[in-house]
């Protein structure tokens, strides 16, 4: 009777593991793909669904949007970012796919921040610089993952003081929320124990076409805003905020994002095309749009609203053929746009622009919207 008993519950548990197997998500991801440990710590794929049948899947590790599934103008769903699907790849293929980037996006110049006097050195990755968080930044580490119900993903990252130079042990908390019309609500929060700088972004590379193998230049793109803030050629802001008026940053009405990049401008050769922060004119208001982008080709459209001043715009002009994604497509140059919202570049080191800085006591709290929608 035991070795009944004993093969009764082997077959179940065989049984169980082919159900897991090809319990496939709807853009076709394997959830066991993503069953690992990194650095000690579990990851895994949690998927958000809701009642118009859009899907987000999301791994713990970096707090990465896998896969985001939105219907086009023919009702057929497609996924519209970038991504890889295992773990393996994310872990061993450097890349921001997808990730929740932190404890700062965007750069800070050479690395150095001045806090109450004292002066930081912070991981240098980037031409000198420290690019979002420095060499192991947050898209690197494993969070702690709770999934609450069907749409919603908390994500807690706890950064020990020095992690990656940075001072102060912080408690940040990102939690997705896929809403019934169809919008991802990030919500970011920090605490700290010690005065600090917080930038916490999303670092998805949009294509809406739900076609990576195409590039994005071919998709319509509208900015509210009137300025920018330029950059030197190590992609450093020079503390200026500059019009966008007659040059290839003014996207105040819908223009293609490929429509000037071939314009022998000083600002797209430092940038290797668009790889620049906008200031928005929303001011702080979430309520507002910041950005709206349309795929001519699929109908699917995308608005931002946010709580912060500023989003970088990123083209993909670093993405060089170099890399496969999901389903074994080829990420050539410009095959996704990132749109992060953020605190301007290099602002513990300019101090006319917003603070990032933290204090003990304070709350950091940051808010991004991508609403999807169909034009017909």
């Amino acid at each position: 009777m035991k070795k009944l008993s004993f093969a009764v519950a082997t077959m179940a548990l065989l049984l169980g593991a082919c159900t897991q197997q090809s319990a496939l998500t709807k853009s076709g991801l394997s959830p066991e793909k993503f069953v690992a440990e990194v650095d000690g710590k579990p990851t895994a794929l949690y998927t958000l669904t809701n009642n118009a049948g859009m899907e987000v899947c999301i791994t713990n590790f970096g707090g990465r949007i896998v896969s985001i599934m939105v219907p086009d103008r023919n009702g057929v769903m497609q996924d519209v970012v970038l991504g890889f699907d295992n773990i393996n790849d994310y872990v061993t293929i450097p890349s921001d796919f997808g990730a929740a980037i932190g404890r700062y996006g965007n750069r800070i110049n050479q690395g150095r921040i001045t806090l109450d006097g004292k002066e930081y050195q912070l991981s240098q990755n980037n031409y000198g610089h420290c690019l979002h968080g420095g060499e192991k930044g947050w898209q690197y580490q494993v969070y702690e993952a709770r999934q609450l119900d069907n749409q919603t993903l908390e994500l807690v990252m706890r950064s020990p003081d020095g992690d990656n130079g940075f001072p102060g042990n912080v408690e940040a908390k990102v939690t997705y929320t896929l809403t019934d019309d169809n919008a991802i609500v990030l919500a970011y929060e920090a605490t700290t124990d010690a005065p600090t700088v917080i930038n916490l972004t999303n670092h998805s590379y949009f294509n809406l076409s739900g076609n990576p193998a195409k590039s994005v230049l071919d998709h319509m793109l509208t900015v509210s805003a009137d300025g920018f803030t330029p950059v030197d050629a190590t992609f450093m802001t020079t503390g200026e905020i500059a019009a966008v008026e007659g040059t290839p940053m003014d996207f105040r009405t819908a223009t293609a994002i490929g429509a000037r990049m071939h314009i022998d401008d000083e600002q797209l050769r430092n940038g290797n095309g668009y790889d620049h922060n906008w200031v928005l004119n929303t001011g702080c208001d979430p309520e507002k749009t910041a950005l709206y982008m349309v795929s001519p080709e699929s109908g699917i459209s995308l608005s931002i609203r946010t709580n912060e001043p500023g989003i970088q715009i990123y083209s993909g002009n670093f993405l060089d053929g170099t890399v496969k994604g999901k389903g074994g497509i080829v990420y050539n140059c410009r095959a996704g746009i990132c749109l992060e919202t953020q605190h301007y570049p290099d602002s513990p080191n300019k101090p006319q622009w917003p603070s990032p800085v933290l204090r003990p006591g304070e709350k950091y709290e940051s808010l991004c919207i991508f609403t999807f929608g169909v034009e017909k």
